[in-house]
């Protein structure tokens, strides 16, 4: 059964001339500021002209660009143009890990770079390492293997500068395209629940509720060196992070899919029933084809 994102919400926004009709929203930790809020409607909101002015509801309070929390609660778009939703297209993605060996370089290089969560600053001990014991640590891709036609399509290939443009590759299992996460954070982010703004410090944003404590720490700096060819593209993460605001503060929120299937479930009856169920069925079909689930 898929998971509803908005169930969790605790922050909502409405167009002022239709404040029954909840436009999107979304669960305030307490890392997002009045200025990431404004952000984020810039990626959700299209305007037909005129200046956009963001109230809360109840205190009549006006949003603006500073680094004060945002408060929770409900919040009115004013705008002397028309107020839409953007329908830019969110990429779907599923839970996965390579199983095939295919990825083996970009796992290797990955644990080489990061030797811990990058997000939750969990260590792997180096009497671990020397045992090649990386336990719930998974190196995890920003953008989806699965994806892999869209990043040949949009030339994201171009964000990738450790590898030699003459390889015949897209570049997709470079280390450029992941870090090394805990397993359940590493499911987190494959959901969109959890990302990393490099806009504003490399702040980390969980999306739902925050029970590991994660919610405003900063993207560990060993994934991020400049000085190492092989650190994390800001540009992938910037992807990543606009994937999550889309998936999770646009309208009711993309679904959450379940991947927990007992044994005897009907697998396939319970994915194709549930949303998106022919194109999920694609990309289970498409993953296991290539190994990464």
């Amino acid at each position: 059964m898929a998971f509803p994102r908005s169930a969790l919400r605790n922050t909502y926004f409405y167009d002022a001339t239709d404040p029954e009709v909840v436009l999107g929203g979304f669960r305030q930790n307490g890392s997002v500021t009045e200025a990431n809020f404004l952000s984020f409607l810039d990626i959700l909101l299209v305007t037909q002209g005129g200046t956009v002015r963001v109230q809360a509801r109840i205190s009549g309070h006006i949003v603006t660009r500073t680094n004060v929390p945002l408060a929770t609660g409900a919040y009115d778009i004013y705008c002397d143009g028309r107020i839409e939703i953007s329908n830019e297209p969110s990429v779907h993605r599923l839970f996965s890990r390579s199983v095939s060996g295919k990825e083996t370089r970009f796992r290797d290089e990955i644990r080489a770079r990061d030797r811990k969560c990058v997000i939750s600053g969990m260590i792997n001990d180096d009497i671990s390492i020397q045992a090649h014991d990386w336990i719930s640590f998974e190196a995890a891709h920003l953008f989806p293997l699965l994806g892999e036609s869209i990043w040949i399509e949009l030339d994201y290939g171009r964000w990738i500068t450790d590898m030699d443009d003459s390889l015949q590759s897209s570049k997709i299992d470079s280390a450029q395209n992941g870090f090394l996460l805990r397993s359940h954070v590493h499911q987190k982010f494959d959901q969109y629940l959890i990302s990393v703004n490099p806009d504003d410090g490399y702040k980390v944003v969980v999306f739902n509720c925050d029970v590991d404590g994660l919610d405003g720490r900063i993207l560990d700096p060993v994934c991020r060196d400049p000085a190492n060819p092989h650190c994390v593209s800001d540009q992938l993460l910037r992807w990543h992070f606009r994937q999550s605001v889309l998936a999770n503060m646009r309208g009711p929120g993309e679904p959450i899919f379940e991947h927990d299937f007992p044994p005897g479930t009907d697998i396939v009856g319970e994915i194709l029933a549930g949303p998106y169920g022919q194109e999920r069925f694609e990309l289970e079909m498409a993953a296991r084809l290539r190994g990464v689930c």
